[in-house]
């Protein structure tokens, strides 16, 4: 089915690019637009904003992408019609980031906002030891790309940048996980040291050397510190022992019961709607789609009827603004469903807290029930837009 779509979008900017060989610009952003709408329709993960300006009869294409395909695609559109062309476009990572087209999260948690600005709007969040992949550089930020392919700004000073080869290294050295919600690094092995940084539920550093009580890791700026046995273990071993089952969904949402709510938050620090469901199933050993509007065309789709009848504990429930005839439905909010007989979910509004959809129960939530749009299973679903950590890392 992809290759016939391909082809046919083929056919189609051959046909037009084809047809006369004078400038139309709108015609040419007609073009663009339809490339747009197949390989980048999404600007979080992907982008591909290409402008067109006429001087003195030449085409002058200005912007950026991270989509080499798509680019290529339309430049064989503007060769057909043998166009002169000055080509501004800068397909991204490109020479502002170097060689180092990587990082690797180096605080207990990065804030990743719109714009390279500290006043923009936070988009989302990384943890200690996310890798990253780096596409732009201006002033003292960077845009980035998280594993969830989200791509925003983060500041200097929350990353360490690295070439492949020590990119590399350090995916494939051994690590270990934070798996309480909050905690120290510190400085000697003993929890009256000096404090190197606090850390939070996920952080991922270079595992050095067992102690008795402490666990000797390592920073990717180098740093190096303690963090006691009992609130981390090795990652590779956390990940294979790592039982996903419906239970342990709801023994991980439960366990971020009461964290506050935060715009773009996806830590122990502060955490949106979606940034929890999407923090409940990292530790649970996969990567999902970072915002409601994404992870809702992700999974299978049940309780179609929405009635609530074939939901099983973990399913995700969206909600929002419904269709119309003039509007598209709006997804807004994401919760977990626990899939007992009172009805409970668990999201994060205001806080992390239980919710119930039975009117009779003390927390019914009548706001969210009137706007329940449907749900997802991810569990047991095979879906590119799900990443299995334990298949990606081949244990």
């Amino acid at each position: 089915m992809k290759i016939i779509k391909y082809f046919s979008l083929l056919l189609f900017i051959g046909f037009i690019s084809c047809e006369k060989e004078t400038i139309n610009i709108s015609e040419l952003e007609n073009i663009h637009a339809t490339i747009k709408a197949e390989f980048a329709p999404d600007k979080r993960v992907e982008l591909f904003d290409v402008n067109f300006e006429l001087s003195d009869n030449q085409l002058i294409l200005e912007g950026e992408t991270t989509s080499k395909k798509a680019f290529s695609i339309l430049i064989d559109s503007l060769n057909h019609r043998k166009l002169k062309l000055t080509n501004n476009v800068r397909v991204l990572p490109d020479s502002a980031v170097g060689d180092l087209k990587y990082a690797i999260a180096r605080n207990s948690v990065i804030n990743i906002r719109s714009k390279p600005k500290h006043s923009a709007e936070l988009g989302t969040q990384g943890i200690l030891g996310m890798p990253l992949k780096v596409l732009d550089k201006k002033g003292d930020f960077y845009r980035v790309q998280t594993p969830d392919n989200y791509i925003s700004w983060v500041d200097k000073g929350g990353i360490t940048r690295m070439n492949k080869e020590d990119f590399d290294t350090w995916n494939y050295r051994k690590k270990i996980i934070f798996t309480k919600n909050f905690g120290y690094v510190y400085a000697k092995r003993d929890e009256n040291s000096q404090i190197i940084s606090d850390i939070t539920l996920g952080g991922v550093l270079k595992y050095i050397a067992f102690h008795k009580d402490f666990i000797e890791v390592k920073y990717p700026d180098e740093r190096k510190g303690f963090v006691k046995r009992n609130e981390a273990t090795l990652f590779e071993s956390w990940l294979t022992n790592l039982e996903v089952t419906q239970n342990n969904i709801e023994n991980v949402a439960k366990k971020m019961d009461g964290f506050p709510y935060l715009w773009g938050g996806t830590s122990s620090k502060g955490i949106d709607c979606s940034g929890f469901t999407k923090m409940v199933y990292l530790m649970n050993g996969f990567i999902i789609p970072r915002d409601a509007s994404q992870q809702v065309n992700a999974g299978k789709t049940v309780d179609s009827d929405l009635e609530f009848n074939d939901l099983e504990k973990g399913d995700l429930l969206f909600f929002g603004t419904k269709a119309t005839k003039e509007k598209k439905q709006r997804v807004v909010h994401v919760g977990i469903w626990l899939g007992n007989d009172k009805m409970e979910f668990i999201h994060a509004s205001g806080n992390v807290h239980l919710s119930s959809m039975d009117k009779n129960h003390t927390k019914y939530d009548e706001f969210n029930k009137n706007r329940y749009l449907g749900s997802k299973r991810y569990l047991g679903v095979k879906d590119e837009m799900i990443i299995n950590l334990k298949e990606k890392i081949k244990l």
